[in-house]
């Protein structure tokens, strides 16, 4: 029962950009999630519950995968997320592949144009993240790069074998 999104086309790198750090904490105060670092935005699931608080309904939460920690995982979300965009009539294309990879950049200019849309959008009403993610726990995903990739770990202290 709501209209369209209004869409926001400003992707410019201005002032009124806020810095990770308050990026961060605008995300996981806004979810109560605890993610560390923006790289982690790339599971897509915070980004599926934002488009839950706009438009009530317009994603079934129930089909994000909060515990995702693989890349295909990952690219479920966004496919979510693309769905709710083209049912609201949010135009812009996701750069999923990219996205998914977990690269600083790439996610931070996203949340920083997602911010923008959010604010151009929200009506200021009350929500409750963990009761619309009726309990899913919410792990945040491994730091990408960690073990991802299972790229063999040097092991400790072997000099001198």
């Amino acid at each position: 029962s709501w209209g369209m999104a209004v869409n926001v086309y400003s992707t410019s790198v201005t002032s009124e950009n806020l810095s990770r750090h308050d990026m961060l904490a605008w995300v996981n105060d806004s979810l109560q999630l605890n993610y560390t670092k923006i790289e982690q935005l790339c599971s897509g699931a915070a980004y599926c519950q934002f488009m839950d608080m706009l438009f009530p309904g317009c994603v079934h939460l129930r089909k994000v995968k909060f515990q995702a920690k693989l890349e295909h995982e990952y690219i479920h979300n966004f496919k979510v997320l693309q769905a709710a965009f083209k049912k609201m009539g949010v135009d812009k294309i996701i750069a999923v592949e990219r996205l998914v990879k977990g690269k600083f950049q790439d996610n931070f200019e996203f949340i920083q144009w997602f911010k923008k849309f959010f604010d151009a959008n929200y009506d200021g009403k009350e929500y409750n993240p963990l009761l619309a993610r009726q309990g899913q726990d919410v792990a945040p995903p491994p730091n990408p790069g960690d073990h991802i990739y299972n790229k063999p770990k040097k092991p400790i202290g072997t000099a001198g074998n």
